[in-house]
């Protein structure tokens, strides 16, 4: 039995490119554009990994966390996120 991952990110080409390469891996994977329908999908699919952005409308990934860790059936399931942001704050020293 193949493996199930949600992803849930709202940059269609992101998502679509991350699902390809998933499930060529032979993972099946059930995704979703926005936080609110990701934990529709979580709650319908159970999946055995989360990989959510942070940055999304309806929901964020820190409120899709939020929901997933609060209902029991679901708290236990890994959890990663994903974001596009790659610039690195550095601080100046004095």
């Amino acid at each position: 039995m193949n493996k199930v991952i949600a992803l849930i990110e709202d940059n269609h080409e992101m998502r679509e490119n991350i699902q390809e390469i998933l499930e060529l891996a032979n993972y099946t994977v059930y995704s979703a554009e926005n936080g609110k329908k990701g934990v529709d999908v979580i709650k319908q699919h159970k999946p055995d990994l989360i990989l959510c952005d942070i940055m999304m409308p309806e929901l964020d990934g820190y409120g899709v966390l939020y929901m997933v860790s609060k209902n029991p059936e679901t708290a236990s399931i890994p959890f990663v996120f994903l974001t596009a942001k790659s610039e690195k704050m550095i601080s100046e020293k004095e």
